[in-house]
């Protein structure tokens, strides 16, 4: 029997061989190959796969599923996701599929799948695939789909060169983190025109030097001492898959993607008059206030990528992003998350101005904002355990509840926990004009959660910590 866990909101996602393995890889194939088919009559799909070590064998059963289906499939080779969503909006595909679990740690896999125009099977549609597996009601051909192989890089690599301009040559450093952006980031930026260093660009399963998320600073800490011991102008992380990157700028300084967010939507602004810009219920109230102030209008979505995208469609929006490292491109692109596109861009900013990135960002008013904390909580314990602070602090507070809750505790201050949908988490974010506001929030947040046993309060030792190193 299936785990009808790794069928989460955004993809399926779970640990090899337990959740997936050759069997489930081949019933993913089949659900997925007779849903497309049924409802939107797939007659193709691309098919690609990260650097895992599971990847070639979950690729290989997975596509004799498709096939069975009916359906020709191409596969691509190494893919990072972007490339996989754009060949389904730039390339004569049906339909596009990664085998890839993104950041997550090296005994995660899982499956990204999207329609034409990058529409993404998820949510609802999910889980009337898992529902065609559980019945065992498939698609059946005679003959099976053909399987065929395309290099789709360089195509994908010239539309991404006429998104931006470099208007002087930058020195980069790229963190790879042995995931799947390696053979490709250092190659686009060389021929953007700027001088890369690379750290851990070679492809590696095991991810030996760290994990491939840029968003979690340990896995920066090489990038960042790398950077200024180049005296580098930029530092790049990317995640697993490519969909998410870090920023780190000449002296060393970690930004959350936020920031990044800002620095486009500023950008933006020289071009069109009040863009609607979309983004997750964790960014800094300090980032949305600059927004609103120079004429674009921010609007706050639930987290993750299909919920950001549908929401950029259904508003038209030019650009989009998650605290996360996720950056959405609506403007002369496709609507999707591309980290690749996104170091395009943010490089071309930096190139253009005569102040470094560290100064950009001066005329902001100083709040303190934590890191997004993850608090490891049962996957069929978390959900219920956030409608339950919900609950309580919708009563006590002005909150926004779109997504998990974000409390307003004043003007300057809040706080958001939210369950996360890629794993067994919950997320918190914190912000306030003082430390010690800060750790006011932290413990009114802390005592509610210590109500659940399930829920880890690690995230509380951590920010106290940080607090305490803020102090000193």
């Amino acid at each position: 029997m299936i785990n009808k866990h790794i069928f989460r909101a955004y993809d399926i996602r779970g640990l090899y061989p337990e959740d997936l393995n050759i069997e489930t890889a081949y019933l993913i194939g089949k659900g997925t190959g007779s849903y497309l088919k049924r409802k939107y009559n797939t007659k193709n799909m691309a098919v690609g796969r990260d650097v895992r070590l599971s990847g070639e064998s979950l690729q290989e059963a997975f596509i004799k599923g498709v096939t069975e289906s009916g359906i020709d499939v191409i596969k691509v080779g190494l893919a990072p996701s972007p490339m996989i969503y754009w060949a389904a909006c730039a390339m004569d595909f049906d339909s596009a599929t990664n085998i890839t679990a993104s950041h997550n740690p090296k005994q995660y896999n899982g499956f990204k799948t999207v329609t034409k125009g990058a529409h993404s099977i998820c949510g609802d549609e999910l889980q009337a695939v898992l529902k065609l597996i559980e019945t065992e009601d498939f698609e059946t051909s005679h003959p099976t789909g053909k399987i065929s192989e395309q290099n789709i890089w360089q195509e994908y690599k010239q539309d991404l060169l006429t998104k931006a301009t470099l208007s002087r040559p930058l020195k980069v450093v790229i963190d790879a983190g042995n995931g799947v952006a390696g053979p490709f980031a250092p190659e686009l930026l060389r021929e953007f025109g700027c001088e890369v260093i690379e750290l851990y660009c070679d492809p590696d399963g095991n991810f030996p030097n760290h994990e491939a998320n840029p968003e979690e600073r340990h896995n920066m800490e090489d990038l960042i001492n790398k950077v200024t011991q180049e005296k580098a102008d930029l530092g790049i992380g990317f995640d697993g898959d490519a969909d998410r990157i870090g920023i780190v700028d000449e002296t060393g300084h970690m930004y959350s993607s936020d920031f990044m967010l800002l620095l486009l939507v500023r950008d933006l602004l020289e071009r069109q008059k009040s863009p609607q810009i979309v983004f997750d219920v964790k960014v800094s109230q300090v980032i949305i206030n600059d927004m609103k102030a120079r004429g674009a209008i921010p609007v706050m979505s639930k987290t993750g990528h299909s919920f950001i995208e549908a929401k950029m469609k259904e508003l038209n929006a030019p650009l989009g992003g998650e605290v996360s490292g996720h950056l959405f491109f609506g403007e002369n692109y496709y609507g999707f998350d591309d980290a690749l596109l996104a170091a395009l861009k943010i490089l071309s900013i930096v190139s253009k101005s005569e102040t470094p990135l560290s100064l950009t960002f001066g005329d902001l008013p100083q709040v303190h904002t934590t890191p997004e904390y993850k608090a490891p909580c049962p996957d069929d314990k978390k959900f219920a355990i956030v409608e339950s602070l919900v609950a309580h602090f919708t009563q006590n507070y002005d909150c926004i509840t779109i997504d998990g809750v974000r409390i307003n505790f004043d003007e300057n201050s809040w706080g958001a926990i939210r369950a996360s949908n890629t794993s067994p988490n919950l997320t918190l974010r914190f912000e306030a004009p003082t430390i010690e506001r800060l750790k006011e929030i932290e413990t009114i947040m802390a005592t509610e959660i210590k109500k659940y046993p399930e829920a880890s309060l690690g995230w509380y030792q951590q920010l106290s910590s940080l607090l305490q190193r803020n102090n000193s």
